[in-house]
């Protein structure tokens, strides 16, 4: 048997079944390969198994050979211990962005070729084209479920042996071609969440590494307003879980998180959605990867995404000599969050991005002052 040209990774969801299926009508010869990247302990809904069979049932209706890879360990050392590494510094992670990195275009790109094969395909919701002698890294034309957000760090090397055969489609589309071609995967729901997280209580889990501390919340000015389970569980301009009964000369609305300090254990709340403590127009990042190899100018004006899905903000980008870059938007943002993603585009082009290190939220740099 010839050893196959393009290894897509098969996870059983339907977008890579439908990633698989449209290069096998386009004639390549095709190959799966399903990733094991979580040991799962059995105490939450990590359904790797069940996925696996499916991935094994659309590969056996596509005909193609079927490869598992445990990656368990990799995952463990390349995203999991910084996940937990950035909650016990008080930041918000992002472990997609790493995984991609990490595992998916890394080891499992390596895996395809140990396979022989010279090109992997996966179901992100991306595009990739070549103009100039360079590789560009494009959204996917279903702006809903675009993903390019989570692939910003990938490079010239992995995109030239990268295809993402679902970018030009839409998500009805897609699943309307998974149920013609009698795909079983057609109608399954689409995972959310990281998988060793799953279903279960993101406290409960987080607490088997790092134990909570209870503390106080206070307000911006310092009142006490009641406690928190752990400083740790939160994030800026989360509503959720907050707890907060009637406090004494308060209206009745909603507290929102404006802020973190982990050092004295103090979460910061205030009541307004658009607190001025959850507001920044600057912020300052960690070194920058460019998916082109290098900036686009020392200084230019693109827009830019501080979390997922977010509408496109234009933005001034000043690149700094430390390969980090200082970035001034037109508009404030709120609950821009240090340890989540900046992501830089000009169009629909990814140019690259990083983690964003600080903000100059009132709050934040109150505090940053205070710990000097």
């Amino acid at each position: 048997m010839s050893q196959p040209r393009v290894i897509v990774g098969v996870s059983g969801g339907v977008d890579s079944s439908v990633a698989a299926l449209q290069l096998v009508r386009q004639g390549e010869s095709v190959a799966g390969l399903f990733m094991q990247n979580w040991a799962d302990d059995g105490s939450g809904d990590c359904r790797a198994e069940d996925d696996r069979r499916d991935a094994v049932a659309v590969c056996g209706r596509l005909g193609i050979p079927f490869h598992f890879r445990d990656f368990s360990s990799e995952y463990w050392q390349g995203v999991f211990e910084h996940f937990l590494a950035e909650y016990a510094a008080g930041r918000t992670p992002n472990p997609d962005v790493l995984c991609n990195r990490e595992v998916k275009f890394k080891h499992f790109l390596d895996a395809a070729r140990d396979l022989g094969a010279e090109k992997i395909a996966t179901g992100h919701y991306a595009r990739v084209d070549q103009r100039d002698g360079r590789w560009r890294l494009l959204r996917g034309v279903d702006c809903g479920k675009d993903q390019s957000y989570f692939l910003h760090q990938l490079g010239q090397a992995q995109l030239s042996a990268t295809l993402f055969p679902i970018g030009e489609l839409q998500k009805t589309d897609l699943r309307r071609i998974a149920r013609e071609a009698g795909l079983q995967t057609h109608d399954k729901k689409d995972s959310t969440g990281i998988c060793f997280i799953g279903e279960r209580d993101f406290r409960e889990f987080l607490g088997r590494y790092l134990p909570a501390r209870r503390g106080e919340m206070r307000d911006p000015q310092g009142q006490v307003i009641g406690e928190h389970a752990g400083v740790f569980y939160f994030t800026l301009g989360q509503r959720e879980g907050l707890q907060i009964g009637g406090v004494r000369g308060r209206q009745q609305a909603p507290w929102y998180v404006v802020g973190k300090d982990v050092a004295h254990n103090v979460l910061y709340v205030d009541q307004d959605t658009q607190s001025p403590y959850l507001m920044s127009r600057r912020l300052w990042t960690e070194s920058v990867h460019w998916v082109a190899g290098s900036p686009p100018a020392g200084r230019f004006a693109c827009t830019a995404q501080t979390r997922y899905r977010q509408p496109d903000e234009p933005c001034q980008v000043d690149v700094l000599d430390d390969g980090t870059v200082a970035v001034e938007f037109t508009a404030p943002q709120r609950a821009v969050t240090p340890g989540q993603s900046l992501v830089l585009y000009d169009g629909d082009e990814c140019l690259g991005g990083a983690v964003i290190a600080r903000t100059d939220a009132p709050l934040e740099m109150k505090l940053a002052e205070q710990a000097a």
